[in-house]
């Protein structure tokens, strides 16, 4: 697969997305195991979790315990891939989600992390979402502290501003490795937050970037035209949709969500597929 960076760490330019695998509707762990195999065989060595991705009260980090241990029986090399994880987002088990983005909470969340992970520092750690309760200059801190103490690697944010990237980036002594953001065909807000990464050179990790796609051909107009453009390649929305990404800014990795091998196969060949000129001004339109 085609590589991009995060930091100073090269990554498939496609990621795998581990929530489906862990909320509500997932799947059994034996489909969950081989979707991640896939995923590694297809070439992604970028993963990304949270230890908010369960559901109930009793399993916090649900999705990190399933991603080691698809790491750990996976038959190939794992030691290129990159496990992105998150905290300061919580799921009380009723179905809700809160945020907790103080020093103490962090740093009690990065420990549970490093042990259900089976690692001795995190790829890459990221403030999941801002809390109105704690200064942004405090949770940012805390992670530059976690950097600086080697209890991660590389440091994120997500759902964040224009602003609050600024922010983080003097916070961290121009060290904000990336910037995970909601961003697909459906949901463009984020566009300035991509232009300011790609400005920054900072890696832009659009999460759930398929909304919206899923059902191209049955949406209507607005989206007609991925699935138009992707049965003139002969291949699936979904494809089209990621090379679009792919195409914004060499500094975008989308990670689409999957909990079937066949998802991520297909997304993962998205790296491959190059769009024309008229492709990107047509779809850039929608």
């Amino acid at each position: 697969m085609k590589q991009r960076t995060i930091g100073n760490v090269q990554v498939g330019a496609i990621g795998l997305g581990g929530m489906p695998m862990s909320i509500e509707g997932r799947p059994d762990t034996d489909r969950s195991v081989r979707t991640i195999h896939a995923a590694l065989d297809a070439g992604v060595t970028l993963i990304d979790t949270a230890d908010a991705y369960h559901l109930h009260a009793d399993e916090v980090g649900h999705n990190e315990s399933l991603i080691a241990q698809a790491l750990s029986s996976w038959s190939g090399d794992t030691s290129g891939v990159l496990v992105a994880t998150k905290g300061g987002h919580l799921r009380p088990g009723d179905g809700s989600w809160t945020v907790d983005g103080s020093p103490a909470h962090l740093r009690e969340a990065v420990e549970g992390s490093l042990k259900r992970l089976g690692v001795d520092a995190i790829g890459l750690y990221q403030f999941h979402r801002p809390d109105p309760g704690t200064p942004y200059e405090e949770s940012v801190g805390t992670i530059r502290d976690l950097l600086d103490e080697g209890k991660i690697r590389l440091a994120g944010i997500s759902n964040a501003t224009v602003d609050q990237i600024r922010q983080a980036q003097e916070i961290l002594g121009g060290r904000l490795a990336s910037v995970q953001n909601q961003y697909s065909p459906a949901f463009r807000s984020s566009e300035p937050e991509l232009r300011l990464c790609d400005e920054l050179g900072i890696a832009f990790l659009p999460y759930s970037p398929l909304g919206g796609i899923a059902r191209a051909g049955e949406l209507g107009d607005r989206f007609s035209e991925f699935a138009r453009i992707a049965e003139i390649h002969g291949v699936s929305p979904q494809r089209v949709t990621l090379a679009w990404m792919l195409s914004k800014s060499e500094h975008v990795i989308p990670i689409p969500g999957a909990s079937r091998p066949e998802s991520i196969i297909d997304s993962a060949q998205a790296a491959d597929l190059t769009l024309t000129a008229q492709d990107l001004v047509q779809l850039d339109a929608v």
